[in-house]
């Protein structure tokens, strides 16, 4: 009955536990309202976006001083130029309690915008389309789609995706402006629903290409852009039993190739236009067991790609004629990314960096002269400095003998004598890696006498393919087992102690939390499970469910026994017992498309039966948001501050007026 999203016992059920979590940290209510001061405060009201260049324009996305959402920007050849607005954000958004627009696409004449609108949450848009020449909206509206559009050369005929019943991404349709979206073209329907597909255009504008995903197969199909009434056609045919991965991007004759073929961490290979099957790859850069290869980008004079080694990305740059080298970064842990690179002819590269004491920077890196050119670096209001934080990396060796790598900050004045309170934080999943990344409002926490620790466990990719490989169907549970030791490292160590180790993660890395709650209950101080993947024996099971065919790779199909029992022994929601549980606050949205609402609802309810403690165990739900939490630049920040304030009571830390 817990599904029944619109019926009024559930939402009446929803409702108690947000009062009932409201009237439990009714004492920390002046503490949230002073984080959210502090956090907003240190948000640059009026702030934008480093520019980039595009066939002629200048873009650049900025913000108001009060307002929520962003107003997107170009310029004509220099930002000399007036400002032309292309989308107001703020303006879409009235009237709407959440509001996320999509990718803006511009087509090849400049002339016209093509985005995406959601105003529930789901992520499931609405495309539009604007006439930039004359700031009126066509009546072209197409719903259902994911949120981004895709241009053909001539400047009339965009392809987009549409979501299933089960939200998963399955066709791709051809739209002709000026016409009814209702006979629009299906150009490619992905029968199987363990893949999802999307459509994009290759960044030397020539080709239009569409890729089906699976978590461990993937196969693209082509189109010259000058044709959108042409054939696709297969570039390389999928290979589900030998899990063939492989991305395309083109440039001169050549069609350039990251793939797993015969490759566990990747590699580059090319091929001719029209000679795209396996068959015909030539290797470029060739394997290497302690490099992963993760990106490229292409240029006419070089070749950058983004590597990763010992759980650094690097950046490596490569003229096409020349010695070869690497972007050096001050620090030991950052983390390094190519940024917006639109243009060809050009030896700059856009470079993102970032650490967990230096805030998001933007350089242009002159690849000829080797020199970094800072573009824009983060504002972080109210008095911050970068050296009044320590930001250390440590490798903590686990039960099973592997070396797991933490990075971690605090304030420089916390004193290192097991007294300050520790939040450990994970996710080990889908071969996502938790990066060593920059946060303002963690400021809050670190400012008060907190550690902040990120655990890089199995199941993300910081360490090779093989760390993702050994994190995942019936290796699952070397993730929980990671992150219980990386806990006890710390307490070792003697940056925190038993009595003061928090921990927190979301989505599955809130099956994370679960996990290790029940593992390890008496470790944890208290835990925050943000939108958390807890009941995975049912959703698994369910194929109506959003995403759920499609992770068979990653968790396993329970209609298998074997998997079956093995989910099933560590399935957050069922290993609850009648225990003593650490104090826990859950989070989650009404509107959530990844991890719907009731999985934590049921957990928090099975949870209150069989819990044999009296701490305190809340359920937060956003009634107006999904999985990404609520919108805009300011109002998120409310939910953040509940949890600093749930994290800094459990502390110890003295509430206003006490």
């Amino acid at each position: 009955w817990l599904r029944e999203r619109e019926a009024h016992r559930v939402l009446d059920y929803l409702r108690a536990e947000n009062a009932y979590t409201q009237h439990q940290l009714q004492a920390t209510e002046g503490l949230q309202q002073a984080l959210y001061e502090e956090i907003v405060g240190r948000i640059k009201q009026e702030d934008s976006s480093a520019p980039y260049t595009d066939r002629g324009y200048v873009y650049r996305t900025r913000y108001e001083a009060g307002k929520e959402y962003a107003v997107y920007t170009r310029f004509r050849g220099s930002l000399d130029a007036p400002e032309e607005i292309l989308l107001n954000a703020n303006e879409r958004a009235q009237g709407h309690s959440y509001y996320a627009n999509g990718s803006l696409r511009i087509s090849p004449n400049n002339h016209l915008l093509a985005y995406g609108e959601d105003t529930l949450g789901r992520r499931i848009y609405t495309l539009r389309f604007k006439n930039l020449n004359t700031g009126e909206y066509l009546s072209d509206e197409i719903p259902n789609t994911t949120g981004s559009a895709t241009w053909a050369n001539d400047n009339q005929t965009v392809f987009y995706t549409v979501r299933d019943e089960a939200l998963r991404p399955y066709k791709i349709y051809k739209h002709r402006l000026g016409t009814d979206p209702s006979e629009d073209q299906e150009v490619y329907h992905e029968t199987d629903d363990t893949f999802h597909s999307f459509v994009y255009k290759s960044k030397s504008q020539r080709f239009l290409l569409i890729a089906s995903i699976q978590t461990l197969t993937t196969e693209y199909r082509i189109l010259d852009a000058d044709q959108p009434d042409g054939e696709w056609r297969v570039f390389q045919p999928r290979d589900k039993a030998g899990k063939l991965e492989y991305s395309i991007d083109h440039y001169g004759d050549r069609f350039y190739l990251l793939t797993n073929y015969q490759a566990q961490n990747f590699r580059l290979m090319t091929c001719p236009l029209d000679a795209t099957t396996k068959e015909h790859w030539e290797e470029l850069i060739p394997h290497r067991e302690d490099v992963l290869l993760e990106d490229l980008e292409l240029f006419r004079d070089f070749l950058v790609l983004t590597e990763r080694q010992n759980g650094i990305t690097r950046i490596r740059v490569m003229p096409w004629a020349g010695e070869e080298h690497y972007v050096e970064f001050p620090e030991d842990a950052y983390l390094a990314y190519t940024g917006i690179n639109r243009e060809f002819d050009t030896s700059l590269v856009r470079i993102g960096y970032q650490s967990m004491k230096t805030p998001p920077s933007s350089f242009d890196y002159d690849m000829e002269r080797r020199q970094l050119h800072l573009v824009k670096q983060d504002e972080i209001l109210g008095g911050f400095a970068s050296a009044d934080y320590v930001a250390e990396r440590h490798y903590a060796k686990v039960r099973d003998g592997a070396v797991v790598p933490i990075s971690l900050v605090y304030h420089r004045d916390t004193p290192r004598d097991r007294s300050a309170p520790l939040l450990l934080y994970g996710y080990g999943s889908y071969g996502n890696s938790m990066e060593p990344y920059f946060s303002a409002t963690r400021l809050s926490l670190l400012n008060r006498g907190f550690i902040f620790a990120i655990a890089h466990i199995r199941g993300g990719e910081e360490m090779g393919r093989h760390w993702y490989e050994n994190g995942k169907l019936l290796h699952k549970k070397n993730t929980f087992y990671d992150f219980i030791d990386c806990g006890e490292y710390l307490i070792q160590e003697g940056y925190t102690a038993t009595g003061q180790l928090y921990a927190m993660g979301g989505s599955a890395g809130g099956l994370l939390m679960g996990a290790v709650m029940n593992l390890r209950p008496e470790l944890w101080a208290g835990i925050i499970a943000a939108v958390p993947f807890v009941d995975v024996v049912t959703t698994m099971l369910d194929e109506s469910i959003p995403l759920t065919a499609g992770e068979y790779d990653e968790w396993g199909n329970p209609n298998d026994p074997v998997f079956y029992e093995y989910i099933k022994s560590y399935s957050p929601y069922d290993n609850v017992r009648a225990a003593d549980y650490p104090p826990l606050l859950v989070t989650t949205g009404l509107h959530d498309s990844q991890v719907q609402y009731w999985e934590p609802a049921k957990w928090v309810a099975r949870l209150r039966e069989l819990k044999t403690d009296d701490n305190v165990l809340l359920l937060h739900t956003n009634m107006d948001a999904g999985h990404g939490g609520a919108s805009g630049r300011f109002a998120r920040h409310k939910e953040t501050a509940m949890d600093y304030a749930f994290l800094l009571h459990l502390s110890g830390y003295p509430l206003p007026g006490s």
